[in-house]
């Protein structure tokens, strides 16, 4: 008789679903830096590890799950929103997982790994101005749902609520079982703001003395993917200025900096934003004294090899 499991069961140490692989992400040391903050231990999430790709992937599966448990995503319907790719990835992964069609607004600036990786999981793409950013992506995906509403399922990841709090349950938890309860400082990068958000409150419920501070582009024109320049931007509905106990600046020159440091000194290929964490993590740090300091690094260098950043001094 054959021992081999029936088409309706997962062996012990198999997942039935992608989505199974979401969240539970390394957090790595960040030693090689330290010798420029003494006193203060620096600590990344590899958000890279999602299998998407990125730390969007955590909020996607959620706006999802909920979709589908209110009744607001059912069978026919196709899903869009409006990205600057990686949430677009986490949507079309998930929506090719789980049989949706997925069609998505996105900056037509978006690097070309992040366009080619979409076109892979089968997604649609309508790229608008790069003049706009994501701004004028969400402009045209509203102005789509508001004329065919019957058709599509519009998360709305700058607005919806499923976003910070996949974070509140998920990434902040990890970080004070990872770290011990040890955390003091908290640093996140500020696009749809629902990785700060989530986390900085899920690690103040924890302990109310931690201190968490966000970072954003130094400038309206800049090259950090997923990030924005909230004075000059839409502000996301689900952003809270207040919950920072500190909003730092970072440049693109500074990112891509950084990002060369992490591939050379730490063998870690990061994107952009990840090199912009650090940027603003040793900015932050260098003076603190003493502490444990935790960032994310949202996603990985695949999507930005092209870029001609990685050649500079």
């Amino acid at each position: 008789m054959s021992s081999a499991s029936s088409p309706s069961t997962v062996p012990d140490g198999a997942v039935s679903s992608v989505l199974e692989l979401i969240g539970r992400t390394p957090l790595i040391r960040l030693k090689q830096f330290e010798h420029e903050t003494p006193g203060v231990e620096l600590y990344a999430k590899a958000e890279w590890h999602n299998p998407g790709g990125s730390v969007k992937d955590r909020a996607a599966a959620r706006m999802i799950l909920e979709g589908e448990q209110t009744g607001k995503l059912r069978p026919g319907l196709t899903i869009t929103d409006a990205t600057s790719g990686n949430t677009g990835i986490a949507y079309s992964m998930i929506g090719a997982a789980k049989g949706y069609k997925v069609k998505l607004f996105l900056p037509e600036n978006a690097s070309p790994e992040r366009k080619l990786i979409l076109r892979a999981f089968g997604a649609e793409l309508v790229l608008t101005s790069p003049l706009e950013g994501t701004d004028g992506a969400i402009r045209a995906v509203r102005q789509l749902v508001a004329e065919h509403p019957d058709e599509y399922f519009y998360p709305d990841q700058y607005s919806n609520d499923a976003n910070w709090r996949a974070h509140f349950d998920t990434t902040g938890p990890e970080i004070i079982e990872q770290t011990g309860g040890r955390v003091t400082h908290f640093l996140a990068g500020l696009g749809t703001s629902g990785t700060f958000m989530g986390t900085s409150r899920a690690l103040r419920k924890f302990n109310p003395s931690i201190k968490v501070m966000s970072f954003q582009p130094d400038s309206p024109f800049h090259g950090l993917e997923g990030l924005k320049h909230m004075e000059t931007a839409m502000v996301p509905a689900i952003y809270d200025a207040s919950l920072a106990d500190a909003d730092l600046r970072v440049s693109t020159e500074d990112a891509h900096r950084c990002v060369r440091r992490l591939a050379r000194e730490a063998g870690l290929m990061v994107g952009i934003s990840a090199g912009g964490a650090l940027a603003a993590t040793l900015q932050f740090a260098r003076n603190l004294g003493h502490g444990v300091l935790v960032t994310v690094f949202p996603d990985g260098a695949e999507k930005y090899l092209t870029e001609n950043f990685w050649t500079a001094e």
